[in-house]
């Protein structure tokens, strides 16, 4: 699904509407995750074009070698090519290891303990933009956050703001080419990277992205089933909270 004519106006438009937000709330920088898959690798160029400083962390908890290596070399593309973009690592897998142990019985449950990854992950983040008088930049695109909630509740779902949020994967895609972000980001099979078995985005949704936004913009196709059996079962991450009101 590609509904942008003008991908250089799109990147102006985002751009501006990031440092419209920093200036009037008085931002002084950007905290982004760079996972090395293509949603963080655009984020993290649009924040960087903005011309204000930006922190880019890598964050691996037992990463496989190929996810952490298109990170590396995100972050090295970012700090070759912006003056205002310091690049960070923080090797996170002794952290995520104690807290496992620490657990007891309660740390071998693979579905928590994958949300944890990205919940540690999340709070370094804001450890680091606490420190800089910085807001955590999202990464989430149009299909994981409306669609389908595919993320982790305050985990990569706990950002201050959200620039790719409308945009569909294709579309994100075609940002990144525009970008000349490499093309083995852009290629990437798209992984949560949560898993020790490596399994994909579309493993886990039983849909492609394509398939998916073809949903979402018809109500029809091959991935209709899945779009509403995701949505309706993550239905609680998209809807505000259930407060009790007197």
């Amino acid at each position: 699904m590609n509904r942008i004519e003008n991908y250089s106006d799109l990147e102006s438009r985002i751009v501006d509407w990031l440092k419209d937000y920093a200036l009037t709330n008085n931002i002084k920088s950007f905290v982004i995750g760079v996972s090395g898959g293509i949603d963080s690798a655009v984020s993290s160029t649009l924040a960087a074009k903005t011309g204000m400083p930006v922190y880019a962390l890598g964050m691996p908890i037992h990463q496989k070698e190929e996810q952490e290596t298109l990170s590396d070399v995100h972050l090295q593309w970012l700090d070759d090519n912006f003056d205002n973009v310091t690049t960070l690592k923080y090797d996170l897998t002794g952290v995520f290891d104690i807290f496992r142990q620490t657990m007891n019985g309660y740390g071998e449950n693979t579905h928590a303990l994958a949300n944890s990854r990205s919940r540690i992950r999340m709070v370094t983040l804001y450890q680091v933009a606490t420190s800089v008088g910085g807001i955590v930049v999202g990464t989430g695109n149009k299909v994981e956050d409306y669609g389908v909630g595919f993320y982790t509740k305050y985990g990569d779902g706990g950002v201050d703001i959200a620039p790719i949020a409308d945009l569909y994967k294709t579309e994100v895609w075609e940002l990144g080419k525009h970008f000349g972000i490499n093309s083995g980001i852009i290629e990437a099979k798209p992984t949560d990277g949560l898993w020790d078995d490596g399994r994909t985005d579309e493993d886990q949704l039983g849909a492609s992205y394509e398939e998916l936004e073809e949903a979402m913009e018809t109500g029809s196709g091959p991935g209709l089933e899945s779009l509403l059996k995701f949505s309706s079962m993550n239905s609680h991450k998209m809807q505000p909270i259930p407060t009790f009101k007197l």
